[in-house]
Order: C-alpha cells, then sequence, then structure tokens
C-alpha cells in the first residue's frame, strides 16, 4: 500500500487542550487518484488538512506525503504540492496579478509570467487580474485560490470546498479543469466538500469521518450500495445523524487505531 500511495496517513491525532479534533486516524490515498474526505462539520477534516500540510503539529502520529515524513521534511515536500480553500484569504491589497506573482516566486517558476497567463485564461481571470484581491466577489476569489493552487502543476493537490460560492456554470467548468488537470498530470487530490454531487462526480474513493475517526471507507458506488441509499447525499446524512455508530457497518481500510478510538 505505501508505494502506491502518496498519502499515508498513521493513527493520526490532534488535541486542543482537552478537546479531540482527531482521533486515531489512519488512511492511505493511492497515488493518481481522487479522494474525498468527508465528514459534517466538527469531523476534523480541515485539521487534519492542516495537519497534511504542515500547518498543524500533530499531537501523535504520523503523516507521509510522496514517500517524506511530514512535518519533519514538510520543505521537500511543500514545492511538490499545493492547497485551495475558498475560507482563507489572500493578501486583500494586492492584485491579483501580484498575488499569484508572489505565489509563483515562492514556487520558483522559470516562466511565472506565462503561467499566470495560462491559467488566467483557464480561470476567466483576465478582467481582473489588476484588480485588488479584496474587490472581489467570493466566486472570483474562489477561482483565484483555484489558479493559485495549480500555479507549481503539483503532484499531490489538497482541495477545501474547492467551489464553493461559485455558481452551476462556473463551479461545473473548475470540475472539468480539474478532473483533466488530474488525468493528465496523474496528480493525487484530496477533496474535502459538502457537495456530494461533485463527490459521486469526481472521487474513486471516500473516507468517511465522523468526530475525529474514520467511520467507513469506499467507493462512492460501494457507499451507496452498502448503506442501501440512493446516492451519496443519503449517504452522508445517514452517518452524520448516526449517533452511537451502532448502526454503521464495520469501517474498511480503516487502521486497528480507528477501532480502538
Amino acid at each position: 500500500m505505501d508505494a502506491e500511495a502518496a498519502i499515508v496517513v498513521s493513527c493520526l491525532r490532534k488535541n486542543y487542550g482537552r478537546v479531540e479534533a482527531v482521533r486515531g486516524v489512519s488512511f492511505a490515498v493511492r497515488r493518481g487518484t481522487t479522494t474525498a474526505l468527508l465528514g459534517g462539520n466538527g469531523a476534523g477534516k480541515t485539521t487534519t488538512l492542516s495537519m497534511l500540510l504542515g500547518v498543524l503539529t500533530p499531537s501523535a502520529g504520523a503523516i507521509a506525503i510522496l514517500g517524506e515524513d511530514m512535518p519533519g521534511n514538510r520543505y521537500r515536500v511543500l514545492p511538490r504540492i499545493n492547497f485551495t480553500s475558498p475560507y482563507v484569504d489572500l493578501p486583500k491589497r494586492l492584485t491579483v496579478t501580484e498575488n499569484l506573482r508572489v505565489f509563483a516566486d515562492l514556487y520558483g517558476l522559470r516562466d511565472p509570467v506565462a503561467r499566470i497567463a495560462e491559467l488566467a485564461r483557464r480561470f476567466d481571470l483576465a478582467a481582473f487580474l489588476d484588480r485588488p484581491y479584496g474587490k472581489l466577489s467570493a466566486g472570483q476569489r474562489t477561482r483565484v485560490s483555484l489558479a493559485k493552487a495549480l500555479l507549481n502543476a503539483p503532484e499531490v493537490l489538497l482541495l477545501d470546498e474547492p467551489t464553493a460560492s461559485l455558481d452551476p456554470d462556473i463551479g461545473d467548468r473548475m470540475r472539468s479543469y480539474l478532473e483533466e488537470y488530474q488525468r493528465t498530470s496523474r496528480c493525487t487530490m484530496l477533496l474535502a466538500s459538502h457537495n456530494m454531487g461533485e463527490v459521486e462526480r469526481m472521487c474513486d474513493d471516500v473516507i468517511m469521518l465522523r468526530a475525529g475517526v474514520v467511520v467507513d471507507q469506499g467507493s462512492p458506488a460501494d457507499l451507496v450500495s452498502r448503506y442501501g441509499r440512493a446516492n451519496m447525499e443519503q449517504v452522508f446524512l445517514h452517518i452524520a445523524r448516526s449517533t452511537d455508530g451502532a448502526d454503521l457497518p464495520p469501517a474498511r481500510g480503516a487502521g486497528p487505531a480507528d477501532a480502538e478510538a
């Protein structure tokens, strides 16, 4: 599994005082696939993504990305990965071009002007490249954040609600671009989303979190069949509303720490 996985998480825990945000999570994300990390508010998705990025230090457990330990070897990994979230703002006084140029320089791009121009075409940014980021609409900011995440052509892409606040047309175009990029680059994507249609469309595998624990894992089709539901939205609601886990099937793909938790 390790040789086939771009991301390996083992017995991961994160405590904030007496609060356990992540409680012994273990999973692996296969190279070249798109995997969803799902759960309700407070399930531990954002905390897990933050630990994968090295922004938060785990209380216990281990993370390996592209064969490198995190956060110890994060500076070997960070040039090869990227992240987007509509909830993380870029500097508001800088223009879109200035923001993208800062990140292009941080990633050491050889031809940042050409790369920014290419992404501006892809994400329809040309009309507001010279506008301060703080004066953009929520949907425009989301598109800029997505463009920023693709600047370095990452091998691993962490996506936190990547199409939030986009209208259906633009959201569909952004998903199509991400799918095309994943196919052509063989990038590994880990997607946290509350849009179950997006999950069913884009994802090969789904990891279900609840209260900081992995409660199930499988492909969208497998989970729909296992729970006897019509779609992933119904599966999500069933898991989110289960109070003690007694009515959930045994988790598949979870490590021993998950069972103990």
